[in-house]
């Protein structure tokens, strides 16, 4: 009689025993992993993916990593993005105060010996215009497509190959210093080429961060999670300001390495399902409805069967089941709301982007800042739409009513520009409190429609439990946002010349179309509190 063998990977007392020669040997299991496993992401069969399901589910742990490192990746792209803006002010600027080498073939009176060509002529406003559309067209081109590949391959792969090609690129901006290329076309197919690689980032990461977070608190958390955008800009505007004086170059090598190698550690540590990691995954939308209030985690509600948890989790994981198809491009935009938070997105990032690209120099022209005092100032307006990120998505989880709180602060935003503009430069003070207003009530929708929002559709519940659609609505959603942040820096520099009064106008107008797009969808959300508020009433008189 053979005797019973405790397997290694089995806690003493758990009973298990070798039945025969026809029973699997169990791989051993660790018992506490401090950290993520490498390369947990698995296609089925993946040898690490088998890693991965021999260690015990740790949720908690596993959601604040993934926050982390979702953070940490698109800190790195628009930190990419960020040089171009620190370094304009290095390819054109005046020499006079600079002395001229020896044999340099300039004029001694030429005042442009010292820029970068062919920036160096008097139309370098219009050439470093060029530049800066290249990007932002390409962007907004691209991120129609990137969606509809980011549902059909896996995202870590993906993201990897996306970081590594932007931070190729935009190294590739910096080398043209180093290299000695003076050909526009040069800096403008690197500018179309990086824009197109980096529409890989948004839509998968907030894929990543949906599979992992449920429709709970998921506004507040993107809320703060969103704040990757100005760590991003803040931290590319200090790492290029370290060269620009000297090896403008480096401004552009350097974040392209950072990003680059974050692109590496993306491919071992990026963990796309929650499954991969036998983590049971979140439930959205209908699945809540359907499940109770308890369905964001089962495994944890009052009356479960904690015990069983973990079991659960792993069965569910490794049930052969068939993969939901990838919703086409048409079939995204019949989602309800989708068209309509494109469309409001378009209208706000067209007034974020005007004030991003623009407002240092309304700062500079109108009260008379130098430079840098007005790049300086022009930062609080990031700093009041991290905030404002916070407050839209703390509101909407408790309200639930993303489109109502997006309108409310649409409506808010366009008075607070027209006094920002009549009012705002009478004193630092006035100023600095009108700023971080503009930019609460400005970023905030933005910043709730291009996360929450965008994972709340992608996991609606018409799409009946298939999850496949979220990196295609985050594209689309994203894409035509992007449109609007082409056309709103266009818009000013055409306009500015008639006036700032002009600009804000345009502005405003903006903002009150975003506010009319949503009016079906506020309409919808006032009848669906009214309808529960009568639940409650009834409830009570029972």
């Amino acid at each position: 009689m053979a005797l019973p063998l405790l397997l290694p990977s089995e806690p003493p007392g758990s009973g298990s025993v070798l039945a025969g020669a026809t029973a699997p040997l169990s791989p051993p299991q660790p018992w506490a992993w401090p950290v993520p496993r490498l390369l947990c992401q698995r296609p089925r069969g993946h040898v690490w993916g088998q890693m991965a399901t021999w260690a015990s589910c740790q949720r908690d742990e596993y959601r604040g990593f993934i926050l982390l490192i979702t953070f940490l990746i698109y800190t790195c792209y628009h930190m990419s993005r960020k040089p171009i803006s620190v370094v304009k002010s290095r390819l054109h600027h005046n020499c006079s105060e600079m002395i001229q080498p020896i044999g340099d073939t300039h004029r001694l009176n030429d005042t442009t010996w010292c820029n970068w060509a062919p920036f160096d002529q008097s139309n370098y406003k219009e050439l470093l215009g060029a530049v800066d559309n290249a990007f932002l067209v390409a962007y907004a081109i691209g991120m129609f497509i990137s969606g509809i590949f980011g549902e059909r391959l896996p995202l870590r792969y993906y993201l990897t190959a996306g970081m590594l090609l932007s931070g190729l690129f935009t190294s590739l901006f910096g080398l043209g210093y180093f290299w000695n290329i003076h050909a526009l076309w040069y800096f403008v197919l690197i500018q179309i080429c990086n824009g197109l690689v980096q529409t890989t980032g948004w839509p998968s990461v907030v894929t990543c961060v949906g599979n992992w977070f449920g429709k709970g608190k998921r506004g507040l958390i993107m809320g703060i999670w969103n704040s990757h955008t100005s760590v991003g800009n803040i931290l590319g505007s200090l790492i290029a300001g370290v060269w620009v004086d000297e090896q403008w170059g480096l401004s552009f090598v350097v974040p392209g390495i950072i990003t680059a190698v974050m692109g590496l550690v993306t491919f071992f540590f990026l963990i796309e399902y929650p499954e991969d990691v036998d983590c049971s995954p979140p439930q959205h939308h209908g699945e809540l409805e359907e499940n109770g209030d308890n369905a964001e985690d089962p495994g944890n509600g009052p009356h479960s069967n904690r015990g069983n948890g973990r079991e659960s989790a792993v069965t569910l994981s490794k049930e052969p089941s068939a993969q939901p198809a990838a919703i086409s491009f048409f079939g995204a935009l019949w989602i309800p709301g989708v068209v309509e938070f494109s469309l409001c997105l378009l209208f706000a990032k067209l007034v974020s982007y005007t004030f991003l690209y623009w407002l240092p120099l309304y700062i500079f022209n109108v009260v008379h800042f130098t430079a840098k005092e007005s790049g300086d100032l022009s930062t609080l307006f990031d700093v009041g739409g991290i905030a404002g990120g916070i407050l839209a998505g703390l509101i909407s989880d408790y309200t639930n009513g993303r489109a109502t709180t997006c309108c409310v602060m649409l409506i808010l935003a366009a008075p607070t520009m027209f006094l920002y503009n009549y009012v705002g430069q009478s004193g630092i003070s006035i100023s600095i409190v009108m700023l971080l207003t503009c930019g609460a009530l400005v970023n905030g929708p933005y910043a709730l429609i291009t996360t929450a929002v965008s994972a709340d559709l992608g996991t609606h519940k018409s799409l009946k439990g298939n999850a496949k659609a979220l990196s295609t609505v985050t594209a689309i959603i994203d894409g035509t946002g992007s449109i609007g942040a082409a056309l709103g820096p266009l818009l000013a520099g055409l306009i500015s010349p008639t006036g700032w009064n002009n600009v804000f106008y345009m502005l405003i107008t903006a903002d009150i179309l975003a506010c009319l797009l949503l009016c079906r969808l506020v309409y919808k959300e006032i009848l669906g509190w009214r309808s529960s508020l009568s639940r409650d009433r009834g409830y009570r008189e029972m």
